[in-house]
């Protein structure tokens, strides 16, 4: 019975947020980008927060969760930090019309804490794959990935964590994204 009464108790809700060093961009293409939600496994499609005490146990943390499931809340900071950089013409859930110039898809298959005694890493790891809408071709394909060392298991020192690695992988692909279209943007 104490379980149940523990799965009834509400957790603290943690939201990531876009980067904000993404560089300006000085010119606009006038180009549409949609950001389609990445898949993940299982384990990550969902609002907790997943650690991992070793490689083939996978848990949540107990005080708290994301403030909305992963690939939702991926997909906003993704859309966030391509707007951010006033390189394009429209950044969105879906194209404008009933064909936009470029899709961006991805596949989160890392975004977890893994836990060493009284430290963590966070690891991320994501495929993302820059489509042309015209015609479905992959324009280009890249792994991103960050590793980020945090000192203590504290849910808030985690999800610090979980936000450095994120913005790591998130200026990474906004600049190898927007070189797929035809831009580059400044060095930052």
């Amino acid at each position: 019975m104490s379980a149940l009464n523990k799965a009834a108790t509400p957790l603290d809700a943690y939201e990531l947020r876009a980067p904000v060093d993404i560089p300006q961009s000085s010119r606009n293409l006038d180009r549409a980008l949609s950001i389609e939600p990445p898949t993940t496994s299982g384990a990550l499609d969902t609002d907790r927060i997943l650690v991992k005490p070793n490689p083939v146990q996978s848990l949540y943390l107990p005080d708290g969760r994301w403030a909305s499931e992963l690939p939702a809340m991926w997909q906003t900071m993704a859309l966030r930090a391509f707007e951010d950089t006033g390189a394009l013409a429209y950044v969105g859930r879906r194209p404008l019309g009933s064909v936009g110039d470029f899709a961006l898809i991805s596949e989160i298959t890392d975004f977890q804490a893994e836990l060493d005694d009284d430290s963590a890493l966070i690891r991320l790891r994501l495929t993302a794959r820059m489509v042309r809408e015209s015609d479905a071709r992959v324009m280009a394909r890249r792994v991103f990935s960050a590793s980020v060392p945090v000192e203590d298991t504290e849910t808030l020192s985690l999800v610090n964590g979980f936000n450095a690695a994120s913005d790591q992988v998130l200026a990474q692909m906004v600049r190898w994204g927007l070189q797929q279209m035809g831009l580059r943007l400044p060095a930052s």
